[in-house]
Formats: structure tokens, sequence, C-alpha cells
């Protein structure tokens, strides 16, 4: 006896009324094994794989990639062996999901293939009877007034077949050309070389983390005046440092990127300027300024931008930094970052490491007041006691909220950073 089940989605807790449905791993007519998976939600910034409670076959989808579903909604009917949530034997059957039309249904057609560009047609081969010489290759032998008349005409007098001495292109053999391939406007010779036009469009829906991402920055622009600041560091001495303690304690501690050692600064720099690692919530009015840094750091992801949270980075030294950075960084690129992991920072660092540019402005990651961009290191000359040097240096390139933050305070702190950063060992002074 078979009966169908009804899937619903499952309540994820933390007062979440509604979820994304962000991928679908069945479809209607397959068959599924119990806890095999059925699709994937969103809740807020973490994604939830809904597995199959029974074994059966998929009757019908509760809804499309990119439709909010309310918690308790139907997700999908199962057929499957016992009962079920309507028995078979007397159950209508349950059609099949209906297909997709309007803006999603182009949009995943469009994804789904590449619109071939058309071909050029092929130009017709010249008449070997007519033209019995092909022009040697290189330069073409004619004369220069054959030459401009050729011109005129937009032929190639490589194209032309010669029929004169030592393979000399001849007045009558540019006539019979043109009589063949007509003429075209003067000059079009070179349009022969253009490349292949596209005309391809691919139309992506914006769904998922992608969908909230857009959200989160669109709502961060619109709601806080960003004041940005940016500052040029030598980092020099701060890299000494790093290939030192590398050398000494790479394979016993683990080896340190630039990373770890700019988070640190920025917790010293967050001692003399609290204000900066802080939360406002510009709807009641408040400002919670913490005693605790949970430092966001802004990381690229294969699902898009993720920002996984350092706890308690106030406490943590430069190689308890590194390793936690390096695990809530794997956890987010295979998507298995939780979403306390995700959520909840007091302030944000965001590097984009040898792609970091000269100047960057980074976007706050509301509803904190402060991120602090790091661009990547490049070899400039400076003057150093009466010589010019090559020194290594990198901007810092912050945002602050001026709503929140001073100008003159965001420009101190961000001064703080550097002189800790240009003076590496004070990094390790308390």
């Amino acid at each position: 006896m078979t009966g169908i089940r009804v899937i619903k989605v499952p309540d994820v807790g933390e007062g979440i009324a509604e979820v994304e449905l962000v991928a679908w791993h069945v479809k209607a007519g397959d068959t599924v094994a119990e806890d095999q998976a059925l699709a994937d939600v969103m809740t807020d910034k973490a994604s939830v794989e809904i597995p199959s409670p029974v074994a059966g076959r998929v009757l019908a989808l509760g809804g499309e990639v990119g439709q909010m579903l309310a918690v308790g909604a139907e997700l999908i009917r199962i057929e499957a062996a016992g009962e079920g949530d309507v028995p078979a034997a007397v159950s209508a059957p349950v059609p099949a999901v209906a297909p997709l039309h309007g803006p999603v249904a182009a949009a995943n057609a469009a994804t789904a293939q590449r619109i071939a560009a058309p071909q050029p047609p092929a130009a017709a081969p010249p008449n070997p009877a007519r033209f019995p010489t092909l022009v040697p290759a290189g330069r073409p032998i004619a004369s220069p007034a054959l030459r401009r008349r050729a011109w005129e005409l937009g032929v190639d007098l490589k194209d032309v077949p010669a029929s004169g001495t030592a393979g000399r292109v001849m007045q009558a053999d540019l006539d019979a050309y043109v009589a063949v391939h007509g003429a075209r406007a003067p000059g079009a010779a070179a349009a022969v070389e253009r490349k292949q036009e596209r005309n391809d469009e691919q139309a992506l829906p914006v769904i998922g983390l992608r969908r909230r991402i857009a959200l989160q920055m669109q709502e961060s622009k619109r709601r806080i005046p960003h004041f940005s600041y940016v500052e040029e560091i030598d980092v020099t001495e701060l890299e000494g440092l790093r290939a030192a303690l590398n050398a000494k304690w790479g394979a016993e501690r683990g080896r340190l990127t630039l990373l770890p050692l700019l988070m640190r600064a920025l917790v010293l720099a967050v001692r003399e300027f609290p204000q900066v690692n802080a939360r406002f919530d510009d709807e009641a009015g408040i400002v919670t300024r913490h005693g605790a840094v949970h430092l966001g750091v802004a990381t690229d992801t294969r699902h898009g931008l993720m920002v996984p949270v350092v706890r308690h980075a106030e406490a943590c030294s430069v190689w308890a930094l590194a390793a936690e950075m390096a695990r809530l960084a794997e956890a987010a690129r295979t998507g298995r970052a939780t979403r306390d992991e995700l959520s909840r920072s007091t302030i944000t660092i965001s590097s984009l490491g040898a792609l970091g540019g000269i100047v960057s402005t980074p976007i706050i990651n509301r509803p904190e007041v402060a991120i602090v961009g790091v661009n990547r290191i490049v070899e400039r000359p400076m003057a150093r006691a009466g010589a010019v040097v090559l020194r290594q240096t990198m901007n810092l390139s912050s945002s602050f909220d001026h709503r929140v933050v001073d100008g003159i305070d965001a420009a101190r702190f961000v001064q703080a950073m550097r002189a800790t950063l240009e003076a590496p060992a004070l990094l390790f002074a308390d």
C-alpha cells in the first residue's frame, strides 16, 4: 500500500517565519531515498539542507527557486510506501509542478543555453578556370594605380588571383574578381578581418545569498552617510617581522598571512576609539558600543560574499586569530558555516588580497558603524633619512557612519592602526 506524504517547510528556530527556496535537488517523477537531500532553503545568511524523511517518488514540488515560503507551508509531495498524509486509494491525481513562466522562465532558459551568434556566409571560391594563378604570400605585386583602385572598391589584393608575370595582379584580374564578388565600400577590405559578433545574453535571477547581499548593501548605502578615509601604510617592517615569525614558528603554530596582523592592529586601535566598535539601531536611535570585538571578515565564496565572525578577537593572539579565521573561511566556502558564525559582528575588515587595488570604498556592514578595507601591497620609492629607497606600502581604505563617528575620530583610529603596523613590535606589547 502506498500513500502521499506532504513534507512541509521545517521550523528552523530563532523565530524565523519564512525562508527562501534557493535550490531543488530533485524534480517531479524522481525516485528519492530516505535522508536524500530534497532542497536548500536560506534563512538570513545561513543555508539549510532539507532531507527526505521517507523513500518514494516525487509527485510535486511546492515552489519555485527564489520563492519565499512560510514555515509550515507545503514543500514537496512524495508517494511513499505505507501510510501517508493522504491515502493513495482516495487521493486525487496530483498535478506536476506547473511550468515556469514570466521572467523566471526566461531567466532559466537563458541560463541553460547560449544563443549562438550567426555565422557570416562563406565567400564563394574563385573560379580556377578564370583565375588560374593565386597571388603569392606576402604583399601582392601590383601597380600603385591598381592598388588605389582596389582600395576604392574595398578589395584586398591578396584575395585576387593574378595572371601576370611572377604573380603580378593585372587590371583584368581585378575587374574579373569584382565581377564575381562585387565591390565594397572604400576601405572595406579591413572589415574582412572582423571577429565574429556575439549576440547571446544571460538573464540571471537574483536569488538566495546574492539577493540578501544586494538588499543589505542597498539598505546600507540608503541609510548610512558614508565617510571614507584612506591612509598609506609602510609595511616593510611588518612584512619582515612576519617572515621571521614564520621562519621560527611556522611549522609549529602555522604560517601567518598579513590578515591576522591587521586584525590585531585593529583590536588595539579599538581600545583607544571604542566608538568605531558599535552597532547603530537607527530606528530606535540607540548606539550600542561593545567591549567585545566580534570581528567580521568579508570572505569571497562560490555562493557570494559572506562575513564570518571571529568572536572575542580582543582575547586572541595573532596565531589564534589566524587559526580561527582559517576555520571560519573554510566553513563559509563549503556552505557549513552556522547562522551564529555569520552574524552579530561589531566591526568588519575587508581584504581582496593581491586584487585589492590601490584605493577602495567599502560599504559598511549595517548596523555596524565602521569597516576597514585593505588594499594590495606595492613597492614604491620613498624618502628616508635623506635617501630614496624602495619600501613596501599598502593603503587602508576605511568607511565610517558619519552619524555616529566624527571625521576626526575616524582619522585618529586609522592613524592608531598605522602607528602599530609601522612599529609592529607593538602588536605583541601586551
